[in-house]
């Protein structure tokens, strides 16, 4: 399914060590001061994760989990422009239209199993995001102990807008963002920057893209120890609430979409904010808006493993419905961004 070939069997015996992986989309070492380093190298693809990465990250990850010489890991990319755009969708996409089954649920398997990973990583964890981070890109940052963001990151769920539903364990950690952010996110599929992430709660820390480099340094040298004492000396001042945050709130607190929408008709304080937001709906797959909302409802008493499960279901399904075929051909096959929603009397039900 992936564009790129299959690493090497990722529970043979592996460690990094001293040696930087160069010939890899995802390159790995440990420096002397004892940091972990994962460096993503897909940037012509925006490190999209593909079954390779996501196995190459498992392979390092849980070779220096119980390793004493590995204190913290640092996550960090090559490209310029993203951290990483998201999961490899195309190849999803192939497969789930190809009815190959068993590809779609080998890559959601792996890259979910990755997620669970990071979430209960027993060293401190720390993503480096400067530019985009869609997607998978939040579910191998979202879940760490650090999310550290420059005014150039860029962070969103984009996945109703694709036929979709923002998984990576997002039915969990979206509905847990203060004043009903997450379901703005979740839904619509708005994008977030630099302190505005902070403030919702996605990044952890703010600090300008002109530190990053020092930032970087340190963490991987002398503060690979203690890399919160670090990140408390570089990051800036806390930011206000993210924008449009009291609007948010009234807006998205509803207790269903139809509700949601009516506020949003009647948003007077942030008229302009609001007409945006409903043009974001109108153009995202309905199917998926009701998928969205049910998995935010539903993940919101949840555990991460419970919701991770209920999204791979889910996420199988989904891979072979119009809806999902049709929205990555406008947005990434043809890129003509005017999906043609099919007609679909109900949505795929949770599991």
């Amino acid at each position: 399914m992936p564009e790129t070939a299959d690493p090497a069997d990722p529970a043979a015996p592996a460690h990094p060590g001293d040696q930087v992986r160069t010939e890899e989309p995802v390159r790995t070492h440990v420096t002397p001061a004892g940091a972990g380093v994962v460096e993503l190298a897909r940037p012509a693809a925006l490190n999209a994760l593909d079954l390779t990465m996501v196995r190459l990250m498992t392979r390092a990850l849980t070779a220096w989990r119980d390793d004493p010489a590995v204190r913290s890991v640092v996550v960090r990319s090559a490209s310029p422009k993203a951290f990483c755009a998201g999961g490899d969708i195309l190849a999803v996409r192939a497969a789930g239209m190809a009815g190959d089954d068993t590809a779609v649920r080998a890559y959601f398997t792996a890259e979910y199993g990755l997620n669970a990973l990071i979430a209960g990583y027993p060293k401190p964890y720390t993503a480096l995001i400067d530019g985009y981070a869609m997607g998978g890109g939040l579910g191998i940052s979202v879940h760490g102990s650090a999310r550290v963001v420059t005014e150039r990151a860029s962070l969103a769920m984009p996945e109703t807008g694709i036929g979709f539903f923002p998984d990576i364990g997002a039915s969990y950690f979206l509905p847990r963002l203060p004043g009903a952010f997450g379901w703005y996110l979740g839904l619509t599929g708005a994008r977030v920057t630099g302190r505005a992430a902070v403030a919702c709660g996605l990044g952890t820390h703010h600090v300008p893209a002109a530190g990053l480099p020092a930032l970087e340094a340190e963490l991987t040298g002398a503060g690979a120890a203690d890399p919160d004492a670090v990140l408390r000396r570089f990051a800036a001042p806390p930011a206000p609430p993210a924008g449009h945050a009291d609007a948010v709130a009234r807006c998205f607190s509803a207790p269903g979409l139809p509700q949601v929408r009516a506020r949003l008709a009647a948003e007077e304080r942030q008229r302009e904010w609001a007409d945006d937001t409903l043009a974001l709906l109108d153009a995202a797959s309905p199917a998926s808006l009701a998928i969205t909302a049910g998995l935010l409802r539903a993940g919101a008493d949840s555990t991460l493993e419970e919701c991770l499960a209920r999204e791979l279901d889910l996420a199988c399904r989904t891979a072979r419905t119009a809806d999902f075929h049709e929205g990555v051909r406008a947005a990434l096959v043809d890129k003509d961004r005017k999906p043609a929603w099919p007609a679909q009397a109900q949505p795929e039900r949770l599991s």
